[in-house]
């Protein structure tokens, strides 16, 4: 049957399964865009004058690149709140291979990111010894760049390509 009604239930189910296809090509899109992670010129830190506790900020391409020299007791203390974050265990994030573990960097007590948050693009304050907290929207980070389920922000803070070439010089966008 050839019907008014049949032809519009007909359209309805072409348009829906269209509008279905393309959410679904986008979100395959952006999953797949988030395993990538920042490389480029390579930018070279020298990381002996970096206090344990204190962070260092650069700009890389652009962009607020930072380094934290975090404490033991930081690096221990950042497992205690793994329920509260969005993703934990980083498997949504952009950031090297070798920086996908609990403490999200090379080394646990060097922590390498971009500082701009991932909700709106804002740069976030340090808090020493708790996080990061940006000041636009109050989406929070822990020590690991790792986002609280709290604020707006879904995604854990971008980590660039890094690698040390020696214990005290840090090689920003270059592959370990």
């Amino acid at each position: 049957m050839n019907t008014p009604s049949s032809r519009k239930r007909r359209q309805l189910v072409v348009v829906t399964g269209t509008g279905l296809t393309v959410v679904g090509a986008i979100g395959l899109w952006r999953t797949l865009e988030n395993k990538a992670y920042p490389q480029g010129a390579a930018l070279t830190v020298d990381l002996s004058q970096l206090e344990i506790g204190k962070l260092l900020s650069l700009d890389w391409l652009g962009k607020p690149i930072w380094v934290l020299r975090r404490t033991s007791s930081e690096v221990v203390s950042m497992i205690q709140h793994d329920a509260m974050l969005t993703d934990p265990q980083s498997a949504q994030s952009q950031q090297p291979p070798a920086c996908r573990n609990g403490h999200r960097s090379l080394r646990p007590d060097i922590f390498v990111a971009i500082g701009v948050c991932t909700h709106q693009g804002c740069t976030p304050g340090y808090q020493p010894g708790i996080g990061f907290l940006c000041p636009c929207h109050a989406s929070r980070y822990d020590l690991a760049g790792r986002v609280f389920k709290a604020g707006p922000a879904m995604a854990n803070l971008v980590i660039p390509a890094h690698r040390f070439a020696s214990v005290d010089q840090l090689v920003i966008g270059e592959d370990a």
